[in-house]
């Protein structure tokens, strides 16, 4: 059997096909290429309006990629109502790697010196792929995807993947698309080459938000 490698993963992400475990303990993966596919529309990401509220008093400190692989450890451990994760040691392996390539990336809310939420996601041409979140304080997860939205239109992405649609990803604008759209926007956003460090040096809040534009 081949070994599973960064390269092999990034074949298989611009393919629209991605990697899971049954549980964290499980050491096997299995690949996955949903029928239907969550995805941000970049240009529709809505941001409630009580939640735009919480980030203009700057709750938290907002950094990327300073702890990628503890976001990761975070997002597998056990949350309420959520007992195990899909996030093996064989994931959470690949994805420093990838991350150590720079093809993985990482937005993490801070209380002091505490990491109290954020979420990890792929990142190559014009295309991130989020891949989970965690919060221990409330609105953490939200207030980093804020950013991480703000950050990939700045940086010219084209494609916010979701993987999967749910209620919380729904209400700030996630939207379910068929196999077939997918594909073809990911076609389209593979012709663009995104840069993830495009907000290096900072935002306020209130200028992210107004870059996002949507809120009500």
């Amino acid at each position: 059997m081949t070994a599973l490698t960064t390269e092999i993963l990034l074949s298989a992400y611009s393919h629209g096909i991605f990697p899971m475990s049954e549980s964290q303990d499980d050491p096997e993966i299995f690949w996955v290429d949903p029928e239907r596919r969550g995805i941000f529309p970049l240009d529709d990401f809505h941001v409630p309006r009580s939640l735009a509220k919480t980030i203009r008093k700057d709750p938290f400190k907002i950094t990327a990629d300073t702890c990628f692989r503890q976001v990761m450890k975070e997002c597998a451990a056990s949350q309420n109502g959520r007992e195990t994760t899909w996030i093996n040691r064989t994931i959470l392996d690949l994805y420093t790697e990838l991350h150590q390539e720079g093809h993985a990336h990482s937005i993490e809310c801070w209380d002091g010196d505490t990491l109290v939420g954020g979420l990890y996601g792929v990142s190559f041409a014009g295309v991130f792929c989020g891949e989970s979140m965690f919060s221990r304080q409330t609105n953490a997860s939200k207030i980093a995807l804020v950013y991480l939205v703000a950050r990939l239109k700045r940086g010219g992405f084209k494609l916010l993947d979701t993987q999967f649609l749910t209620d919380h990803l729904a209400s700030m604008g996630a939207i379910e698309i068929s196999r077939e759209e997918y594909h073809r926007r990911l076609d389209q956003a593979l012709d663009v080459e995104g840069d993830f460090y495009s907000l290096e040096g900072g935002l306020s809040s209130s200028a992210i938000l107004q870059s996002i534009t949507q809120t009500s």
